[in-house]
């Protein structure tokens, strides 16, 4: 890649519009995410967070406007696109009946790696799944399925990610996981676009915030941006009560377990 794509965004859209027959999902989309950041596409159900997200990955094409992810046009490279991104979607596309290695060299053998099994080995390390790496998946717990799921998202090295809804029916001890895994990703240098529903997880995990509204994003910053955007906040003195979250994670652990 020349020095020229290096400065560029890994995705930049512009002006982007996408309707289903009178419904206008898509209204005029502007949105840049610099390379090796996580950006956290917020919005409602129905705004159309995974529309775009299906664009940028060559899924469905746009009506009107540009996407260019990794440099690439999205519309005239489809398959340079392809070779340069993944796709991990809001529920793990793993096989129960293989094992979790099994998965890894079936993924890294349909792209003609070589030693698949070094692939894999490597991933299950990465993903802190060695210890499962000869269980059946079916046996896997649902953060142990999404972190695989993500590690085979990953084969080839793609330097972009799209993670539409990633923590979806995960309970909080796997959605921290989870967390722990995408911000590996982009301490690697992978650029992420993330979605999600739940403003904590933007929050734990974006470097910065779109937000999806009505077709248009409405804003677009860091937190510390969008925070200003409000009145300033009161100094109040108050007893803080642990949330439920805090409760559960306190008595059953935070940290990554083998074998569960």
């Amino acid at each position: 890649m020349t020095a020229t794509q290096l400065s560029q965004p890994a995705i930049s859209v512009r002006a982007l519009e996408k309707s289903f027959k009178e419904l206008d999902v898509l209204r005029g989309v502007d949105l840049d995410v610099a390379r090796g950041s996580i950006v956290a596409l917020l919005g409602s159900n129905g705004a159309g967070k995974t529309t775009l997200v299906k664009i940028l990955s060559t899924l469905l094409r746009a009506d009107a406007g540009t996407a260019r992810v990794n440099g690439l046009d999205v519309a005239a490279q489809a398959a340079d696109v392809r070779r340069s991104i993944s796709l991990t979607g809001q529920f793990a596309a793993v096989d129960e009946i293989l094992s979790g290695r099994e998965n890894l060299v079936l993924v890294a053998r349909l792209r003609h790696l070589k030693d698949p099994g070094a692939v894999a080995d490597e991933l299950l390390r990465r993903f802190s799944l060695t210890e499962a790496a000869a269980r059946k998946v079916s046996t896997y717990s649902g953060g142990m399925r999404r972190r695989l799921d993500i590690a085979m998202s990953l084969i080839g090295n793609p330097p972009v990610v799209f993670l539409d809804e990633p923590t979806t029916g995960l309970d909080p001890q796997a959605r921290s996981e989870v967390w722990q895994t995408v911000k590996g990703l982009a301490e690697s240098g992978t650029t992420v676009l993330l979605t999600t529903q739940h403003l904590e997880e933007a929050e734990q995990l974006a470097d910065r915030i779109a937000i999806l509204h009505d077709g248009r994003i409405i804003v677009d910053g860091t937190l510390s941006e969008l925070r200003r955007l409000l009145p300033p906040a009161r100094v109040e003195y108050v007893e803080k009560q642990p949330t439920l979250e805090d409760v559960f994670l306190a008595l059953v652990g935070n940290n990554l377990e083998e074998g569960r």
